[in-house]
């Protein structure tokens, strides 16, 4: 029997001016919109992951300011699991001639709205419903997730 292994991942809500930091990027050929978001390596907490990726997706760095949730969610074509840690961070500071992650088109700023408009467009029902999440005040505090070394 073969072993079963659900995908770990991390996504960061970054706010700034009411805008949500997006990124457009390119799987299986069709162009999606995420959050930064992508899988946790070894070695690495859930936290480091979230700052790793956002930097490597989207060229800026964050600092996190809380923890959002968990999300599990399952594809219906492929029965892959997905277990999404979420936080939210605040932008610190911006590299523009950084170069992004290969399959990343580009990262953008875009209200609530202008996701709303591309939903066909969304990933996944994630990424609007960790928006909502977070407009309905969905915090909790960044030691609710415990590191064990």
């Amino acid at each position: 029997m073969a072993q079963w292994h659900p995908h770990k991942t991390v996504a960061t809500v970054v706010v700034k001016d009411d805008k949500f930091l997006m990124v457009e990027e390119l799987i299986d050929g069709r162009l999606v919109l995420n959050q930064p978001a992508g899988h946790l390596e070894a070695n690495e907490s859930l936290e480091e992951a979230a700052v790793r990726e956002t930097l490597e997706e989207s060229a800026w760095e964050v600092e996190l300011t809380a923890f959002l949730g968990l999300y599990q969610s399952k594809t219906n074509d492929k029965g892959v699991c997905y277990i999404r840690s979420c936080y939210i961070a605040k932008p610190v500071r911006h590299y523009p001639e950084r170069a992004l992650d290969t399959d990343i088109v580009q990262a953008l700023w875009l209200s609530r709205a202008e996701i709303q408009a591309r939903q066909q467009q969304l990933r996944s029902p994630a990424v609007l419903l960790v928006i909502d999440d977070y407009l309905a005040g969905k915090h909790y505090p960044l030691d609710a997730v415990t590191y064990i070394e």
